[in-house]
């Protein structure tokens, strides 16, 4: 047990260090959501006004509304980015160095994993602060902050897990466009984290409503904005968490040297 907290703590203590080391990495991270917050927010505001519904007691502005799915946006996108580094550390040998060592597989997975939420979980942090400057602070001090964040750590887990499913599949560096275009965005913009679900309904889109049903982003963004207002999220825990399970068991069966990982090395593939 020891021997395996040494790792954890290296491999974190590791992605730490590379993420300090690249000061234009965080710029990055924030920007995206931050240009939805002062400029699409602020634009919508009187166009797309958001009804009284749950977690919410009274009419609220488009940009209260979509703080909680632009931390999502954080959490996705640094997850999905999790899954480059994969990439890249496979191509240039680091994975081999990593999952050759005296641990089970999957515990040297579930450290990459949690440096990934860990790294997700500071950045969303930093967009709380920086939205808050702005003038859209959410409720994130005060008897449901315990709530807020199982919800946030969950949510960077599960995303973080898929990330590392993904770097399974992807083979080789230039392929992660492809991530970005059939993943990340169908995944981001077909959820709640713009627009309510009744929204959609009521706009006639059935197929993109039913879509942003089983997604489960929706689920981790719904589950961190009931957190917010101490309401009670229904399903979206047990999606998210059950979704989390689901994928790191197929990324550590992915990366079992008989399949995945192990028979791309074999395949003379990037190792």
């Amino acid at each position: 047990m020891r021997h395996a907290l040494q790792a954890l703590r290296a491999i974190v203590s590791r992605e730490l260090l590379k993420f300090s080391r690249q000061s234009g990495r965080l710029v990055s991270a924030l920007v995206r959501p931050l240009l939805w917050l002062a400029v699409f927010a602020a634009g919508f505001r009187n166009v797309f006004g958001v009804a009284i519904a749950p977690p919410y007691d009274t009419y609220i502005p488009y940009d209260v509304y979509i703080a909680p799915g632009l931390v999502g946006m954080v959490l996705l996108f640094n997850g999905m980015q999790s899954s480059l580094a994969m990439v890249y550390d496979r191509e240039m040998g680091l994975m081999r160095l990593l999952l050759t060592a005296p641990l089970p597989r999957w515990w040297i997975l579930f450290a990459k994993l949690t440096a990934t939420a860990v790294l997700s979980l500071a950045q969303a942090a930093a967009f709380v602060i920086v939205a808050a400057l702005l003038g859209t602070a959410l409720p994130v001090w005060g008897p449901q902050t315990p709530m807020v964040l199982a919800a946030a750590v969950s949510a960077a887990l599960m995303l973080g897990a898929l990330g590392l499913l993904l770097s399974v599949h992807i083979k080789q560096l230039e392929n992660f466009a492809g991530t970005m275009n059939f993943v990340i965005f169908p995944m981001y913009f077909m959820s709640t984290a713009l627009y309510p679900l009744w929204k959609l309904e009521e706009s006639g889109a059935n197929w993109v409503y039913q879509i942003a049903r089983f997604n489960p982003f929706t689920h981790a963004v719904e589950w961190m904005r009931f957190a917010l207002y101490g309401q009670d999220p229904g399903w979206s825990p047990a999606i998210v968490l059950g979704t989390l399970a689901g994928c790191f068991a197929l990324a550590a069966w992915g990366y079992d040297p008989q399949r995945g990982f192990g028979a791309l090395t074999k395949r003379g593939g990037p190792a």
